[in-house]
């Protein structure tokens, strides 16, 4: 059981070695791009949730 826990913790550390990161600029572009975007998707919804809760507060 440990050798085998030894062997995937090795394993796992060379995998690791073949990734491939992304460099400062792209992960900071990417995460500008994420926070855009959910920002985005959230005003979205949150006029969507306005105008429903408008037009049903007229309703009744």
């Amino acid at each position: 059981m440990l050798n085998s826990l030894i062997r995937y913790i090795k394993e796992s550390f060379e995998e690791m070695k073949k990734v491939t990161w992304p460099t400062k600029k792209e992960a900071k572009r990417y995460t500008i791009l994420v926070v855009g975007i959910s920002a985005a998707v959230a005003a979205f919804l949150g006029g969507l949730d306005y105008v429903f809760s408008t037009m049903l507060k007229t309703l009744y």
